[in-house]
């Protein structure tokens, strides 16, 4: 459905007018596109999790169209969301969200400009950083990566050596994956070019680039929102365990549409992270068993999405500070 919806989304987009007073269509056409097109991506993110279907080849072809379409890294990200799973909510070895503590270099700079700093300024120079660069800067050079890799680190060529003796995220080995990768984005960017040639430049930024900005701030609202709030502790190595990091995430309202084209990805994702190869068919199931059988242990915030998003944007936009029982948390 997901990819039907876009193919045709797309196609009205080619019938669009470039002209100026065309402007509120091609906006309405991005919000639009993108929204549906975000359910591609939640497709691609199943298919690296092996959750999409029984053959791994048929899950790495899906997964790497997919996601190459979108200008994703298929096997590179799919590795680093894992180290993700296999580490969340954990300071030094977590990977992305990971935020800085309040004693660190980067902690202080960022206290400092949110103590003195207009908090709806900060706040919106907050939502900037995350969804509209925040995904480009993950990519190429690892921000809100654990303390323990190096850094920066980035998803499109691996080093060769590690530095400081920092733990490396992507494996020496992990090379021809990572070009695997490269390569389908480069045959992505191929076609986009020709594309460019054939209908002009500005057409390919409208019909193409629109709802590409607007998937990626889907994307980074959804993992933003899953793992961050005033309430939710990080651990470091002395009291980290799997399972507490699985269970600091937080289940959030949607609604019905959303969850239908985004197979309810932010709405299910305490499940998604206590056993990640449930399909998202079975994991409105899956959560529904959790909350019965762990309702203490099950985070879910009612508050509406746009409200949750900025108190987030003001409220945890900078370090963290640790207490007496080796958790820290948002202040």
């Amino acid at each position: 459905m997901s990819v039907g919806l876009s193919l045709l989304a797309v196609g009205i987009g080619t019938r669009i007018p470039l002209s100026a007073a065309a402007a509120p269509l091609w906006l309405l056409y991005g919000m639009i596109t993108g929204t549906i097109a975000m359910g591609c991506w939640v497709i691609a993110h199943e298919c690296g999790h092996h959750a999409f279907h029984p053959s791994r080849r048929i899950e790495g072809v899906v997964g790497f169209v997919l996601h190459s379409i979108l200008l994703v890294p298929y096997y590179s990200w799919a590795h680093s969301h894992a180290v993700h799973h296999a580490h969340c909510n954990h300071l030094e070895q977590g990977e992305s969200h990971v935020p800085a503590r309040a004693t660190s270099p980067i902690g202080k700079a960022t206290e400092r400009l949110k103590r003195n700093m207009n908090p709806t300024i900060f706040g919106i120079i907050s939502l900037f950083n995350h969804l509209v660069i925040g995904w480009q800067l993950y990519l190429f050079l690892g921000v809100t990566g654990g303390e323990d890799y190096d850094s920066p680190t980035s998803h499109f060529w691996n080093r060769k050596r590690k530095i400081n003796g920092k733990r490396r995220l992507f494996p020496e080995s992990f090379g021809k994956w990572m070009m695997r990768s490269n390569l389908g984005l480069l045959a992505m960017v191929a076609l986009l070019t020709i594309a460019s040639v054939q209908f002009s430049l500005l057409r390919v930024l409208c019909v193409y680039g629109l709802p590409y900005l607007v998937i990626n701030m889907w994307l980074t609202t959804y993992t933003w929102l899953q793992h961050t709030n005033t309430d939710i502790p990080h651990y470091s190595n002395e009291t980290w365990s799997w399972s507490k990091g699985a269970l600091q995430t937080v289940d959030r309202p949607y609604g019905p549409i959303l969850n239908l084209l985004h197979h309810g990805i932010g709405s299910t994702h305490v499940c998604h992270h206590v056993n990640s190869s449930i399909p998202h068919y079975n994991a409105w199931r899956g959560a529904k068993l959790l909350r019965q059988r762990f309702p203490g242990l099950v985070r879910y915030d009612s508050t509406p999405i746009h409200k949750a998003l900025w108190r987030i944007a003001t409220r945890c936009g900078g370090a963290v500070y640790q207490n007496p029982t080796d958790q820290a948390f948002y202040y």
